[in-house]
């Protein structure tokens, strides 16, 4: 069943509502304009924050319904692999040749469906960053290092612990090009101009 989960959680996960969403409303390849995700944040500076939203929202579904799908399936254990297997496939989809997104709103759903006091926190520190910073991306991966600190602290036990942690550094290794233009200077800044 495990094994099932995963399978089908990946192929969820898979499913690109960013460049779906691109294709529908403006017949774009949406990993051709900005930063070349598919993701809300780049939906929303090239479509506009209602397709933003939109995305954001769905990709975050896909999260919950993996963990719920899991969670039906099996244990803890299998809905954490559940989540391994969402966040796997919405970064790597099949349906797009392995190219996708950065898994935050994927993430922050599959941590929803978790731990909903932990996202709250997540987004809490998302907030606080991008409003003193204004860089979205780093407010991403201090929101995603928070998920395994307030796992910690609420003492989820040391399975969730463990998938926070992965969730965490799996953040950062696709935010690795924003890391770069950060340390450069050349990093979008919210207010500041579409770049991502």
């Amino acid at each position: 069943m495990s094994l099932l989960a995963v399978v089908i959680s990946y192929l969820i996960g898979s499913i690109p509502f960013g460049f779906l969403l691109a294709r529908l409303l403006k017949g774009i390849d949406i990993r051709e304009h900005g930063s070349g995700n598919i993701g809300a944040t780049n939906v929303w500076r090239t479509l506009g924050p209602v397709p933003g939203l939109a995305v954001l929202l769905l990709d975050m579904g896909k999260g919950v319904a993996a963990v719920m799908l899991g969670r039906q399936l099996g244990g803890a254990e299998t809905e954490l692999l559940a989540a391994l297997g969402v966040l796997c496939g919405h970064s790597w989809p099949v349906f797009l040749s392995f190219r996708g997104g950065k898994i935050i709103a994927t993430g922050a759903g599959v941590v929803l469906a978790v731990s909903p006091v932990t996202v709250l926190v997540a987004l809490a520190v998302w907030l606080i960053t991008v409003g003193i910073s204004r860089y979205v991306s780093l407010g991403s991966m201090l929101a995603a290092i928070s998920v395994p600190v307030t796992m910690a602290v609420l003492k989820m036990g040391g399975a969730y612990i463990l998938f926070g942690v992965l969730l965490a550094i799996f953040a950062i290794y696709k935010h690795r090009p924003n890391i770069k233009r950060i340390m450069d200077g050349t990093e979008f800044k919210v207010g500041k101009g579409r770049r991502d």
